[in-house]
Protein backbone atom coordinates (compact mmCIF):
# COMPACT_ATOMS: atom_id res chain seq x y z
CA UNK A 1 0.00 0.00 0.00
CA UNK A 2 1.31 3.57 -1.01
CA UNK A 3 -0.02 6.89 0.63
CA UNK A 4 1.00 10.25 -0.36
CA UNK A 5 0.33 12.79 2.58
CA UNK A 6 1.33 16.30 0.74
CA UNK A 7 5.02 16.06 -0.55
CA UNK A 8 5.96 12.71 2.02
CA UNK A 9 5.51 9.46 0.34
CA UNK A 10 4.73 6.22 2.68
CA UNK A 11 5.26 2.70 1.40
CA UNK A 12 4.36 -0.31 3.77
CA UNK A 13 7.07 -2.70 3.48
CA UNK A 14 7.15 -6.27 4.56
CA UNK A 15 10.08 -5.84 7.02
CA UNK A 16 13.18 -3.33 8.47
CA UNK A 17 16.45 -3.78 6.86
CA UNK A 18 18.71 -2.86 9.00
CA UNK A 19 18.67 0.28 11.10
CA UNK A 20 19.18 2.27 14.22
CA UNK A 21 16.18 3.43 16.09
CA UNK A 22 15.55 7.50 15.91
CA UNK A 23 13.93 9.76 18.33
CA UNK A 24 10.93 11.06 18.05
CA UNK A 25 7.48 11.10 15.84
CA UNK A 26 8.29 13.88 13.15
CA UNK A 27 8.82 12.86 9.58
CA UNK A 28 9.09 16.41 7.58
CA UNK A 29 9.00 19.86 8.35
CA UNK A 30 7.63 22.91 6.17
CA UNK A 31 10.48 24.96 4.88
CA UNK A 32 7.85 27.83 4.74
CA UNK A 33 5.03 27.21 6.43
CA UNK A 34 6.73 25.74 9.55
CA UNK A 35 4.45 22.89 9.42
CA UNK A 36 5.15 18.98 10.47
CA UNK A 37 4.54 15.81 8.81
CA UNK A 38 4.44 13.62 12.59
CA UNK A 39 2.59 11.13 14.18
CA UNK A 40 0.09 12.21 16.66
CA UNK A 41 1.31 9.84 19.69
CA UNK A 42 4.80 8.79 20.24
CA UNK A 43 3.55 5.73 22.01
CA UNK A 44 2.66 4.37 18.62
CA UNK A 45 5.13 4.89 16.73
CA UNK A 46 9.51 4.04 16.44
CA UNK A 47 10.92 5.75 13.88
CA UNK A 48 14.21 4.22 12.06
CA UNK A 49 17.21 5.32 10.23
CA UNK A 50 18.99 3.20 7.56
CA UNK A 51 21.70 5.36 5.74
CA UNK A 52 19.63 8.08 4.32
CA UNK A 53 16.67 5.96 4.42
CA UNK A 54 14.11 6.75 6.95
CA UNK A 55 11.25 4.14 8.10
CA UNK A 56 8.47 4.03 11.03
CA UNK A 57 7.13 0.69 12.62
CA UNK A 58 3.48 1.11 13.53
CA UNK A 59 3.53 -0.46 17.20
CA UNK A 60 0.03 0.17 17.90
CA UNK A 61 -3.16 -1.18 15.93
CA UNK A 62 -2.98 2.05 14.01
CA UNK A 63 -1.41 5.50 14.59
CA UNK A 64 -2.78 8.85 12.95
CA UNK A 65 -0.18 10.82 10.52
CA UNK A 66 -1.05 14.52 10.69
CA UNK A 67 -0.61 17.87 9.39
CA UNK A 68 -1.83 20.86 9.58
CA UNK A 69 -3.18 21.25 5.76
CA UNK A 70 -3.81 17.34 4.75
CA UNK A 71 -6.09 14.88 6.02
CA UNK A 72 -5.00 12.87 8.63
CA UNK A 73 -3.69 9.02 7.56
CA UNK A 74 -4.67 5.93 10.32
CA UNK A 75 -1.46 3.65 9.35
CA UNK A 76 -2.24 0.25 10.80
CA UNK A 77 0.15 -1.62 12.74
CA UNK A 78 3.68 -2.73 10.40
CA UNK A 79 6.45 -1.72 8.71
CA UNK A 80 7.20 1.47 6.33
CA UNK A 81 9.41 3.21 4.15
CA UNK A 82 9.15 7.17 4.23
CA UNK A 83 10.44 9.29 1.38
CA UNK A 84 10.03 13.29 0.66
CA UNK A 85 8.89 13.88 -2.96
CA UNK A 86 11.71 15.58 -5.28
CA UNK A 87 10.57 17.63 -8.87
CA UNK A 88 12.84 18.08 -11.48
CA UNK A 89 14.16 21.60 -12.37
CA UNK A 90 17.02 22.23 -15.09
CA UNK A 91 19.27 22.80 -12.62
CA UNK A 92 18.51 20.18 -10.49
CA UNK A 93 16.31 17.40 -9.22
CA UNK A 94 15.22 18.78 -5.61
CA UNK A 95 12.65 17.98 -2.61
CA UNK A 96 9.86 19.22 -2.88
CA UNK A 97 9.21 22.28 -0.62
CA UNK A 98 6.47 23.05 1.52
Amino acid sequence: MLYRHGDVLVLEVPSLPTAHARPGTTLARGEVTGHSHRFSDAGQVQLYQAGADTYVQVLAESADLIHEEHATIALRRGFYKIWMQREYSPEAIRRVID
